[in-house]
């Protein structure tokens, strides 16, 4: 009912209040305030001086001559940089049977990184038996980074499967005395 009260105020004249509305003169923009162009005027001296020859300047930048050559040295030091990158991947020690999701095409990891195969066997190995993989050894085995293996396995559980049992046959009920 409260609805039906609401809607008529709401609709009440409304195609008049749209005429007036319409009607109003529209509002009108700011006024541009003058830019740096326009408070500036170059006087024609200046713009006569910024365009001619000067023959002393042009005969001074003709007599430099540069020449450059990258020093042999950067191009030892990138190809040092590849070699090192080269050497800081190592092998998966776990990988999917089938490839499904495309994870047999990753043959080795960078160092201090893990594959999520890797991930979960470790995360799930140290929940199995936290004394043997310690995260001393997890590190070590990995090759990860001792502080960032401990926040690993703090703050990442792998999935934990919980049966319910089914309930009862016969539920107790209460009976009124």
């Amino acid at each position: 009912m409260g609805a039906r009260v609401t809607r008529v105020f709401k609709n009440f004249n409304l195609e008049n209040r749209a005429h007036r509305e319409i009607g109003k003169a529209k509002p009108f923009a700011a006024p541009r305030y003058p830019t740096h162009k326009d408070m500036v005027e170059k006087p024609p001296e200046i713009h006569e001086s910024i365009h001619k020859k000067d023959d002393p300047l042009l005969s001074l930048l003709k007599s430099v001559y540069v020449e450059s050559k990258d020093p042999p040295a950067q191009v030892m030091r990138q190809q040092q940089l590849e070699t090192v990158k080269e050497e800081e991947r190592r092998p998966l020690k776990f990988s999917l049977p089938v490839d499904p999701y495309g994870f047999l095409d990753i043959t080795d990891v960078p160092k201090g990184k893990l594959s999520i195969v890797e991930a979960i066997t470790a995360l799930n190995n140290h929940k199995q038996s936290p004394k043997t993989w310690s995260p001393e050894k997890i590190a070590q085995e990995y090759s990860l980074d001792l502080n960032e293996t401990k926040a690993l396995l703090d703050f990442f559980v792998p999935f934990d499967l919980k049966v319910i049992p089914p309930k009862k046959e016969d539920p107790k009920q209460i009976k009124a005395t």
